[in-house]
């Protein structure tokens, strides 16, 4: 129960971080789509551990296995399987806190929730679990690149505790360039010679993360209880860490006036709708408007540390702990691609919801039968 979201397109992960495997199941896969592990892998492997000294130095390949759903290279509109091995666990490391609450984990809450908990790096609440999400993802971008090739989805890390990047000096370029998916070469700079000092300090440290997702069709979401923006901050605040989502302007749009905020609309020379600015993020009243749909969200710092803190153990008694291992000096680095992977299934959840509802008709601007109410349906209607 509570393992799997989405509407049509839905994913079911399963797994902890200490046991033999984990993975998930992705239901709602439309058939007829070309799918491998090589489609998927290039997502795991950008999310993987120990590529820098900058992240948990734990050694997983998180190499994918196809187990179900697709036959000759292609999906057959059947639950697609995907299996990813542990092969680095060190359970050993976790003997000296399992009577012990770790601060800033979630090993109180599921002690009191459910008299018990797998204390060997946190099982279902560690952030291992988003290799499943990441590979689910894989395949939400294999559909997506079909149904809607001109969309792409990218992520970047914009602030790591309160040092944000200079966005005047934003190069796409150069996210790829540095271990901390900057796009700022300075700030990654700064960033860096700041996680070694809170490294050996045995301390760690928050981040920002933004998404950006470029060609998205008007007229995905619906109001109210389907938003798509409601539903995109559902899943990124699933995320491990995550403490809050905003899109567009967020928490900044309660700063500007009515006149500032508003996004004024023209005709563009193709025909379609264009804004003057985009503080609503790509999205009103829950539908998207055609720009780019930006969402941002935060991450809080690791709570696995080395400096002493204050704690209970299983007895009641007041003590201290210190959680040794191998973690991240901020997980928020490692969290870029999960962003991506869950704004990808989001996406395309509600590419298909509309294509259901709608078949992607879309009301008439500018030109013969834009009228009021029924035109976008006369419209189709006429031309069968």
């Amino acid at each position: 129960m509570f393992n799997s979201f989405g509407h049509l397109f839905r994913v079911a992960t399963w797994g902890e971080s200490h046991g033999p495997a984990l993975g998930c199941v992705v239901d709602g896969c439309p058939p007829g789509v070309a799918l491998t592990e090589s489609d998927i892998q290039p997502w795991l492997d950008a999310r993987r551990p120990g590529q820098s000294r900058f992240t948990t130095q734990r050694q997983e390949p998180d190499q994918v296995e196809i187990l179900s759903g697709v036959f000759e290279g292609r999906t057959t509109g059947a639950p697609i399987s995907l299996l990813i091995r542990n092969t680095d666990q060190r359970s050993k490391d976790y003997g000296e806190i399992a009577a012990k609450f770790r601060p800033g984990h979630a090993d109180i809450t599921y002690h009191l929730k459910y008299g018990l908990r797998d204390y060997r790096g946190g099982g279902r609440s560690s952030a291992r679990e988003t290799a499943a999400r990441v590979a689910a993802g894989g395949v939400a971008r294999a559909v997506l690149a079909a149904l809607a090739p001109g969309l792409r989805i990218r992520g970047a890390l914009v602030q790591i505790g309160d040092r944000p990047i200079d966005r005047a000096a934003w190069d796409w370029d150069e996210v790829p360039r540095n271990p901390f998916w900057c796009p700022d070469a300075r700030a990654a700079e700064d960033w860096a010679a700041c996680l070694d000092g809170l490294r050996k300090s045995g301390n760690s440290v928050g981040a920002i993360v933004e998404l950006v997702a470029e060609g998205v069709p008007p007229g995905l979401g619906a109001p109210i209880y389907a938003k798509l923006d409601s539903d995109i901050a559902m899943a990124l605040m699933t995320i491990n860490a995550v403490k809050g989502v905003e899109i567009g302007a967020g928490m900044a749009a309660a700063a500007l006036t009515g006149v500032e905020n508003a996004d004024e609309i023209f005709m563009g020379n193709d025909g379609t709708p264009r804004f003057s600015s985009n503080h609503a993020g790509g999205i009103l009243g829950g539908i998207s408007t055609g720009q780019d749909v930006v969402a941002r969200f935060s991450v809080k710092p690791t709570s696995s540390i080395l400096t002493p803190r204050r704690t209970i153990d299983l007895t009641g008694a007041e003590t201290e702990i210190v959680t040794k291992g191998r973690h991240d000096p901020c997980v928020g680095i490692r969290a870029v691609p999960v962003g991506e992977a869950m704004l990808a299934c989001v996406i395309l959840d509600h590419l298909l919801l509309d294509r259901g509802q709608t078949g992607g008709i879309r009301g008439p601007i500018g030109h013969a039968g834009a009228t009021p109410g029924q035109a976008g349906l006369r419209r189709d209607v006429s031309k069968s």
